[in-house]
């Protein structure tokens, strides 16, 4: 087998999580993982640096995605910007994508420490979100109204999102999420 093997990432990914659905997270070693990939232990570490890190490698790229978003908006209120960082976010959830996501999140779901680390990675997107919008002359205040409301919308539309058969957009579920909020937002101000 060739060191470097294209989709070797993917590869392991996938037996992880065949195997977490058949054996539980607990149940399954790196071992496991590698043999059913057809990979070595090694090959797995050269990868990842444990066995959780199959369901949360990524999560720069993640917080990078919505940044941009919200970096590439011309100026407004915290709201918007927040909403265009949402818009950024959405980009890498494909219809290609659904079948691994739904997998990844029932093996989150099945788990207490996964989901701890689920959270910790959405407080952290939401901790640079809030950053990026004090960076752009936003009060402490909005920005973290800000920054958690678009985190919650994003979090509400992905169970939504995998609930589904993936066909439609996540874009287009994450805006009606959003759109559910303004409607509650404008209920409570009337």
């Amino acid at each position: 087998m060739a060191r470097w093997e294209s989709g070797t990432q993917e590869r392991l990914q996938r037996a992880a999580l065949d195997l977490f659905a058949e054996h539980g997270y607990d149940g399954v070693t790196v071992a496991q993982i590698a043999a059913h990939a057809g990979l070595t232990e090694r090959t797995f570490f050269r990868w990842f640096a444990d066995k959780r890190e199959v369901l949360f490698r990524g999560q720069e790229e993640f917080e990078q995605a919505f940044l941009t978003g919200m970096t590439a908006a011309p100026d407004g209120d915290a709201m918007s910007l927040a909403m265009a960082g949402l818009a950024g976010g959405a980009a890498p959830f494909t219809a290609e994508r659904h079948p691994w996501a739904r997998a990844r999140q029932r093996a989150i779901d099945a788990h207490p420490a996964l989901r701890e680390r689920e959270l910790l990675k959405l407080s952290a997107l939401a901790t640079a979100l809030t950053g990026a919008l004090t960076d752009r002359g936003v009060g402490p205040v909005p920005a973290a109204l800000a920054a958690e409301s678009a985190v919650v919308v994003f979090r509400t539309a992905f169970t939504a999102w995998i609930a589904g058969d993936g066909a439609r957009p996540f874009a287009e579920v994450q805006a009606e999420v959003l759109a559910e909020l303004h409607a509650l937002l404008a209920a409570a101000r009337a």
